[in-house]
């Protein structure tokens, strides 16, 4: 059942916890609902990793596979968005570890604000697009650590137990790629 009509028929949605315990019981709707909920939020994750549109959406639907096959491993006690994304994390760097892939920026657009001048919009679609394929082209776990402390706000404690790497690996995988991404920018 959608949101919305739990509200509509006076009820409260029922919390993530309560649907993973009933997706536990082999019940496929609320496993639905999850990924409702949260496919926006792997896809982002899936695509700034990847950095390619399709990849993104073939990685976003093995998150969900994987989450729903491994769904009695999730702790039921802590959030699932974080859980979620880390799966998607995880599979993404995995994937750009055993294979780089190419790189497009044909699936990319960005669409002006409304507010700005087209001039203005011009040089920030070209800044975004510059850093897009400055983090695409850095080694995988250095682009892993950019996406998780920059677009998720993981602490540095987290991107080590999502990465399974000590914390000094995490910081200095994060000076690295900042260094790295700041010569690459500084050259365009």
């Amino acid at each position: 059942m959608p949101p919305n009509l739990y509200y509509t028929l006076g009820m409260d949605a029922p919390t993530d916890r309560d649907l993973v315990v009933r997706a536990r019981r082999s019940e496929s709707e609320p496993f639905g609902e999850l990924v409702r909920r949260y496919q926006t939020a792997v896809f982002n994750v899936c695509y700034r990793l990847m950095g390619e549109r399709r990849e993104a959406e073939d990685m976003t639907q093995e998150t969900f596979i994987r989450a729903m096959d491994r769904l009695d491993t999730f702790n039921i006690d802590l959030p699932f968005a974080p859980w979620i994304k880390r799966v998607a994390a995880n599979l993404c760097l995995n994937r750009l570890e055993t294979a780089r892939p190419e790189s497009s920026l044909d699936d990319e657009r960005d669409e002006p604000a409304t507010d700005e001048t087209p001039e203005a919009a011009h040089d920030e679609s070209e800044r975004a697009k510059h850093v897009r394929q400055a983090l695409r082209e850095l080694p995988a776990h250095y682009r892993m650590v950019i996406e998780l402390r920059h677009y998720h706000d993981m602490s540095y404690d987290e991107i080590a137990q999502t990465m399974k790497i000590p914390l000094s690996d995490v910081k200095s995988h994060l000076f690295r790629a900042r260094k790295i991404l700041a010569e690459k920018l500084s050259e365009q």
